[in-house]
């Protein structure tokens, strides 16, 4: 593989070669740090105004807790209720194990 920039021919295994890729490696690398950077920076600056919230949950706590009864009264399987929620199997399971976490947090 060459390199051919305003008419000179650059090839990686010669001395100006391996010089001119390396310095192009260099300014990507500078170049993906800066992009970085100025995403961390923003993000903090969002999370000080308060603008930084993540995802929102699929189900609202009601729908959660009916989907919970529902499980326990064992009259669904998993993707049943997956289904009928329209969501995921794992949103299923998570909105679970919450449930459960819940439980274990209440009885201590």
């Amino acid at each position: 593989m060459k390199l051919s920039i305003a008419g000179s021919v650059y090839d990686p295994t010669d001395p100006m070669g391996k010089l001119l890729f390396n310095v192009l490696a260099m300014v990507a690398e500078l170049e993906a740090d800066l992009i970085r950077a100025r995403t961390r920076e923003g993000m903090k600056v969002a999370k000080a105004k308060g603008r930084l919230r993540g995802k929102s949950p699929k189900l609202t706590p009601r729908q959660e807790a009916h989907l919970v009864q529902l499980h326990a009264a064992d009259e669904h399987t998993v993707g049943e209720l997956a289904e009928l929620f329209s969501v995921g199997r794992s949103t299923v399971y998570r909105a679970l194990q919450r449930a459960e976490r819940g439980r274990e947090n209440a009885l201590q």
